[in-house]
């Protein structure tokens, strides 16, 4: 028993200083956006968007400091707990605020555990990194865009989406899964073809958003489709 909790702590010692950072820009994160959520007149949507596009690019820091699987799993699950209290509890306005009955926040945290499982364990961290930034910043700006500029509206399943904010979603995920693929060097023919469908992909799954579930199969799907696109193609 002993020998065991030494070999946990000789693995996460080396890990604590980039857990650290992790830890110090999720706080500042939040920080920025609980500040903000108690100004008066600031959108609460707005401040909902800051962390949910600022926690997304939470896995570009881990990418760039190989944190290992397991500290995202592990993050994973704690976030997910803190969704659920906050869901129930208004502890942090900011994460929750967003104006009707949603599980956002917490399908959110599960699909990354899920996709850290799922490729990040593999050694392919490219397909996580794609499904959560395609959430993160597509799901993010169309939210936004379609508030600030949506003018002609569609309901599906009693949620109201404008195109304004399904288009900035396919382009928003386009882009960022051509980065992300032409980062790992993949050729230029196949990441346009790649990064096309899981654009409209994306797009189409975000128009489903009861409840929130678009936060996990969003995130899922793109990540998903990105690898077997990718695999089969090449």
């Amino acid at each position: 028993m002993l020998s065991e909790s030494s070999s946990f702590l000789n693995a996460l010692l080396p890990l604590w200083y980039p857990i650290s950072l992790v830890i110090l820009y999720l706080g500042v994160v939040i920080a920025l956006a609980e500040g903000l959520n108690r100004l008066r007149g600031t959108d609460s949507e707005f401040t909902r968007k800051i962390v949910h596009i600022g926690s997304g690019n939470v896995v570009l820091i881990a990418w760039w400091l190989q944190l290992p699987a397991w500290v995202l799993i592990g993050a994973s699950f704690i976030a997910s707990i803190v969704a659920l209290v906050s869901y129930f509890l208004p502890i942090l306005p900011s994460i929750n605020s967003v104006g009707r009955q949603s599980l956002g926040t917490f399908f959110y945290a599960v699909s990354i555990g899920v996709l850290a499982q799922w490729f990040w364990a593999r050694g392919e961290p490219q397909y996580l990194v794609i499904g959560i930034l395609v959430m993160a910043w597509g799901d993010g700006m169309a939210a936004i865009i379609g508030q600030k500029f949506g003018q002609h509206s569609y309901q599906l399943l009693g949620v109201k989406k404008s195109w304004e904010g399904s288009l900035t979603m396919m382009g928003v995920s386009f882009l960022v899964t051509s980065v992300i693929l032409l980062w790992v060097d993949e050729p230029m023919l196949v990441v346009g073809m790649v990064a096309l469908i899981v654009a409209v992909a994306a797009m189409g799954l975000e128009a489903f958003s009861k409840l929130g579930i678009d936060n996990l199969t969003v995130p899922l799907g793109s990540g998903v489709l990105a690898f077997y696109l990718i695999h089969r193609l090449l």
